[in-house]
């Protein structure tokens, strides 16, 4: 281990890697990242959360080689990463969960895209589970993308429909979103968009950071050639019900932030009636405990919006109109047209 020194010689590329109290996790996925990553080109960071287990020590006896820079305190996923990456100062930052599992080669494509596209200001690898490698990863898949509601879907999983892998979606693309398992992106415009909300929480910071990304007039792309297995869904499994709550909650702050003005109250409107239905199907279904959590997402919403102001910089581009990807309803042809694959 070596602590991070802001006037080391940098290189074009930094893994940070956030922790916090994840010694199991630094033992069983850090090895790839060290081995996989080129160590010309990118420098593996772990950036310490405030951890009160022996994080640090296993970094400084096992994992000789990895910078590591220290926070003072657990800021969380968003504000941790704000922070890391303030410090750093790279031109071209990877945001890699600390439960991803690295293939050989995985940096260069990116980099190579991003080095040669100026419009390109994020792109992500192909993500697949670590648990079942020929299947794609619910977090991300083969690319992120949205529907006319908000409703956030990918290439390789819609809802609940997780496809196998059999190379339908090797071929590169642009997406709207990519993945906060494994982000590529360019360290100016990540900061120029103000990078991760901290008050999400956790879930879909990564797809508001993208949204806020094109609307500064940046395309972002999927790299089919880099690879990558995410373990996920360790801190809160499918069902749960704060998972469904953050789901709710930042949904609806996505689109109050991102979306113009004229289109907003219209579009927030015809969610709520979906989010209605979703409520009465959790109480069809005797699950209270995910109808309450509708419920005060909503509430909560209607607190937290007072910490934005959407119209103090005007937005004039709806991308749910713009984006291709945006302009289907995944609810209408998921459920009613049963339409699994992308």
């Amino acid at each position: 281990m070596a602590l991070f020194q802001d006037n080391i010689q940098r290189k074009p590329v930094a893994v940070i890697i956030l922790n916090w109290n994840g010694v199991k996790l630094l033992r069983e996925f850090l090895p790839s990242v060290v081995k996989n990553t080129n160590g010309d080109i990118a420098d593996v960071i772990v950036a310490d959360n405030g951890s009160s287990d022996d994080s640090l020590q296993v970094l400084e006896r096992e994992f000789p080689d990895v910078l590591v820079l220290p926070l003072d305190k657990n800021y969380g996923y968003a504000e941790g990463y704000n922070r890391a990456i303030k410090a750093t100062h790279y031109e071209y930052t990877i945001l890699l969960n600390s439960d991803v599992e690295v293939t050989p080669h995985w940096v260069e494509p990116m980099l190579e895209y991003c080095s040669t596209h100026r419009t390109v200001a994020a792109c992500q690898p192909k993500i697949l589970a670590y648990t079942d490698k020929t299947q794609f990863e619910y977090a991300g898949a083969a690319g992120g993308f949205i529907d006319r509601m908000g409703y956030p879907y990918c290439r390789g999983r819609i809802f609940a429909t997780v496809e196998h892998d059999r190379g339908q979606y090797d071929t590169d693309m642009g997406i709207f979103w990519a993945s906060g398992a494994g982000l590529f992106v360019r360290t100016e415009v990540y900061l120029k968009a103000g990078g991760l909300d901290r008050l999400f929480f956790a879930h879909m910071e990564e797809i508001d950071l993208c949204w806020r990304i094109h609307l500064l007039g940046y395309d972002i792309r999927y790299i089919h050639t880099s690879v990558i297995y995410h373990l996920g869904g360790g801190s809160l499994p499918a069902g749960n019900p704060r998972k469904t709550y953050l789901n709710f909650r930042n949904n609806l702050l996505l689109l109050y932030k991102n979306l113009p003005r004229r289109d907003r109250s219209r579009t927030l409107f015809v969610r709520r009636l979906y989010d209605t239905l979703a409520f009465f199907m959790f109480l069809a279904k005797l699950d209270f405990a995910n109808a309450r959590a509708v419920l005060q997402a909503h509430n909560d919403f209607r607190t937290m919006r007072k910490n934005y102001n959407p119209d103090a910089t005007p937005i004039t581009r709806n991308l749910l109109r713009e984006h291709p990807g945006a302009r289907c309803n995944i609810v209408i042809d998921y459920y009613l047209r049963h339409r699994r694959t992308f």
